[in-house]
């Protein structure tokens, strides 16, 4: 059994998160620049077996597409390409970031590390992997 991998993908920098190995818990990896992202990723999957991968899905409140997606599915085609083996899945991430925020306020984060934008990619990417754990358990 490998971990599961989610990413928080963002135009400067993303969050990352992956399961343990028995894939019950989501541990935020640090934030990535976007630049460094496909080497980031073939780098850990060297050290790390890694199962499968999930993006956050950004859409509006309606449901549809944010603007966003158009980077993302960029990235995603390159993903699928570069790493035939490892299934991509999408995730809804609507509020994520605001949940990351909060979680930071109720953790004691200080104002100095709540400003860190790193931190909160990374906890955006851990909600949305506890998220799709949640999600599969109840497929199950």
């Amino acid at each position: 059994m490998g971990r599961i991998m989610a990413i928080d993908y963002g135009r400067k920098r993303c969050g990352v998160a992956v399961t343990d190995i028995l894939q019950i818990a989501a541990n935020g990896l640090p934030t990535v620049r976007t630049c460094d992202l496909m080497t980031f990723i073939k780098d850990y999957i060297t050290r790390e077996p890694v199962e499968r991968i999930v993006i956050g899905l950004p859409t509006r409140m309606d449901g549809s597409e944010s603007e966003s997606m158009t980077y993302i599915r960029l990235f995603v085609a390159r993903l699928h390409r570069e790493l035939p083996d490892i299934p991509i899945e999408m995730s809804d991430e609507r509020f994520t970031s605001t949940i990351a925020h909060r979680e930071m306020l109720a953790g004691g984060f200080s104002r100095k590390q709540r400003a860190q934008k790193g931190r909160a990619d990374e906890m955006a990417a851990v909600i949305i992997l506890t998220d799709w754990l949640q999600a599969r358990e109840l497929r199950r």
